[in-house]
């Protein structure tokens, strides 16, 4: 005789768990590990990672992202047309961000990058110029 499965929202109750359980493991690991990523990404102890500065399109917030994370900072950076990288413990203030394609970005990449982007499948890049020595910080 068969038995019929549980489900929690639709979803068979063994995979419902482990969804909630990986869920609940990466907030928490991200809650630990955010404070620490923050503190040395844009640093030359963490040079595999840069820092973003930019302000909230809505709320005028500043904000500091290391660049890697899936967050909103893009539209910040475009609404606001620019932001400051921070990297390798130097500070880039940058303007006029602009997404290019791989046929554009691929003579700024390295040759193992030319192989890996279209093998990753990454397609679109973000352009920022440097910003002119002019005081303007656009954080």
């Amino acid at each position: 005789m068969a038995t019929k499965e549980q489900t929690v929202r639709g979803r068979p109750l063994a995979a419902w768990l482990l969804a909630t359980v990986l869920r609940n493991s990466l907030s928490v690991g991200t809650r630990l590990l955010n404070p620490l990523t923050l503190a040395l990404a844009g640093s030359h102890r963490l040079p595999l990672l840069a820092m973003l500065h930019h302000r909230g399109r809505r709320s005028g917030r500043s904000y500091a992202t290391p660049v890697g994370e899936r967050t909103g900072w893009f539209r910040n950076v475009l609404a606001a047309g620019g932001c400051v990288i921070r990297w390798n413990g130097a500070a880039y203030p940058v303007v006029e961000p602009e997404v290019v394609d791989w046929a554009n970005a691929r003579g700024a990449c390295y040759s193992v990058e030319r192989l890996l982007m279209p093998l990753i499948g990454i397609e679109q890049f973000v352009r920022l110029p440097h910003a002119p020595a002019s005081g303007n910080d656009p954080t």
